[in-house]
């Protein structure tokens, strides 16, 4: 296709790259089948308007003012590769005028719902702690180091929040036939139910089960809407497992819970991060830790430029965008979610 025929595309994937998200036969047709602008997200309203005139895509999640969309007439998709959607741009702007906002964070659901499982194992069964113990040569053996082990099948199990991770999460769980209650103001209860859990109120979910995962996306109504009561109110020993946003919770009374010996707790991710070095949940005694990890597969940044090429094919084709999950216009607005500062 010549090269003043083939659509333009502005690439601002900060803080992914292009290499990250794209394997290398992808990227080799991203190239081929459209003009690539790259430009640092800050500096999109720079640009000339021979670039935002033609601009038909943008991936990524710059900074866009109104001002600048008017000058991109033929722009018709923002396809946002970080995947938490921040209120950087005129929403209602965009809606107007029909241009899709599209993500891709449901190539993450997956991989942190088996980290999310291999956590609640672990602290079912006490994993890492052994090794540990094993390694120092202060290891218990047969049912002696099984004194606070439990089984996950069976158990109450309760999740906070029901999008793609949350279904992806009661998928891996459903071989351990656990009792699961689902708490998510966002969802119909009949589709809870058509995915085999119990609908239930917050409360229920804190009081009535064993391991809880927490997988809700920030919001501007449920920002740290779990703090102290709620921790107390869970049963003794339970397990809370935190997988979304920290924001989503008092960081401090969740600590504080876990090192009152009131509950175990895990998490991938952190009110700051990285977290500093010297903050006390490094230390803390019943609380597993990972460095938000649990979605960052390479495999899984891989489908993100395929998702990406599929629907810009489709679009291209007068048709709309199938792979990536749209933003509604309802709810976009409403969303807290900081971007991540790392891969």
């Amino acid at each position: 296709m010549p090269e003043t025929l083939r659509p333009l595309v502005i690439c601002a994937p900060e803080p992914r790259t292009l290499d990250l998200i794209f394997t290398p036969v992808a990227l080799e047709q991203l190239k081929a089948k459209y003009r690539i602008v790259e430009a640092d997200p800050d500096d999109i309203a720079g640009l000339g308007d021979d670039i935002l005139g033609e601009a038909r895509y943008i991936i990524g999640q710059p900074p866009l003012s109104a001002e600048t969309l008017q000058r991109m007439p033929q722009l018709r998709c923002i396809l946002n590769v970080e995947s938490n959607l921040i209120n950087n741009m005129p929403y209602e702007v965009l809606f107007a005028r029909g241009i899709h906002v599209v993500t891709t964070g449901q190539v993450f659901a997956e991989p942190v719902a088996e980290m999310g499982l291999a956590m609640a194992l672990n602290i079912a069964r006490g994993i890492v702690d052994a090794d540990v113990d094993f390694r120092e040569g202060r290891e218990l053996w047969g049912g002696e180091g099984n004194a606070r082990s439990r089984l996950l099948s069976g158990a109450d199990v309760g999740i906070i929040g029901f999008g793609d991770l949350g279904k992806a999460l009661n998928r891996v769980l459903s071989g351990f036939r656990t009792n699961t209650r689902v708490y998510d103001p966002w969802m119909p209860a009949s589709i809870l139910i058509d995915n085999g859990v119990k609908p239930s109120s917050l409360e229920e979910v804190l009081t009535q089960s064993d391991f809880i995962f927490v997988v809700a996306a920030v919001t501007s109504e449920n920002q740290h809407f779990l703090g102290t009561d709620a921790f107390a109110s869970m049963r003794p020993g339970a397990a809370f497992i935190l997988l979304s946003r920290a924001n989503v919770v008092d960081f401090d009374a969740l600590m504080a819970a876990v090192a009152s010996g009131h509950i175990v707790a895990a998490s991938d991710v952190y009110p700051d991060e990285p977290l500093p070095i010297d903050h006390p949940v490094r230390r803390l005694k019943g609380f597993l830790r990972s460095a938000h990890r649990a979605g960052a597969l390479d495999s899984a940044f891989k489908k993100m430029g395929d998702m990406v090429l599929e629907d810009m094919d489709l679009m291209d084709r007068n048709l709309p965008p199938m792979r990536c999950k749209r933003a509604e216009r309802e709810t976009v607005s409403r969303m807290r979610s900081k971007p991540v500062s790392v891969n």
